[in-house]
């Protein structure tokens, strides 16, 4: 694939106090969120704490107040953690795509989506930002599209401009809302609404890449 405008090296988040250097700090910043991702499936955000996620990964509770100084700063990490996973996900289903397909590209960002909302600990309550604490990161929405917009431009070779980045910011936020309601009460999703939802995604983006 050629590279034309690829995505932004991820920048740690803003939450985390220290970006660790030592091997074994990082692994034991993974197990950190990764059992923050764990007790959120168990007890939702508003019963989650640091406490319990120090317990749940076999920590002293200062490891993690050495990297977080609460449990937003705490899921916050973990929604950035959740987009940057997407984003690598998602590049590699695009590459068995052809690159005159951006109807299969799309595709690729969509099914991903769903792959990890209905997969991955934790996603469910905080895919790539915190429902409950908007602030704890800011436009996720926006920092999702800027990264399938330049997924999209690099893969069928065409411009990242303004347009693009539009259209699949407006995609984006619309696909959200139908999959909140698609979602709401069902783990694995209402599938004629995800269908809806899908076919939106063609409609639209259809006016700016056909």
């Amino acid at each position: 694939m050629h590279h034309r405008n690829p995505p932004k090296e991820p920048r740690p988040p803003a939450s985390l106090r220290r970006v660790p250097v030592q091997e074994r700090s990082a692994e034991r910043l993974t197990r950190i969120l990764d059992a923050c991702a764990t007790v959120l499936d168990e007890v939702g955000y508003e019963e989650l704490t640091t406490r319990a996620v120090a317990r749940r990964a076999g920590v002293p509770i200062g490891s993690v107040y050495r990297f977080f100084g609460n449990k937003r700063a705490l899921t916050d990490a973990l929604a950035h953690r959740n987009l940057d996973a997407y984003a690598e996900r998602v590049s590699a289903r695009v590459s068995g795509v052809g690159h005159a397909d951006w109807r299969g590209a799309v595709d690729a960002a969509f099914d991903e989506y769903l792959e990890m909302k209905r997969t991955v600990p934790g996603f469910g309550l905080v895919d790539f930002g915190v429902p409950c604490a908007p602030d704890a990161m800011p436009d996720a929405n926006v920092q999702v599209a800027e990264r399938v917009a330049a997924l999209l431009a690099d893969h069928i070779g065409g411009p990242l401009d303004a347009r693009l980045r539009r259209t699949v910011l407006v995609g984006v936020e619309a696909v959200d809302a139908v999959l909140q309601l698609a979602f709401r009460g069902r783990p694995a999703g209402d599938p004629e609404l995800i269908e809806e939802a899908r076919t939106l995604l063609h409609a639209y983006f259809a006016r700016t890449l056909d």
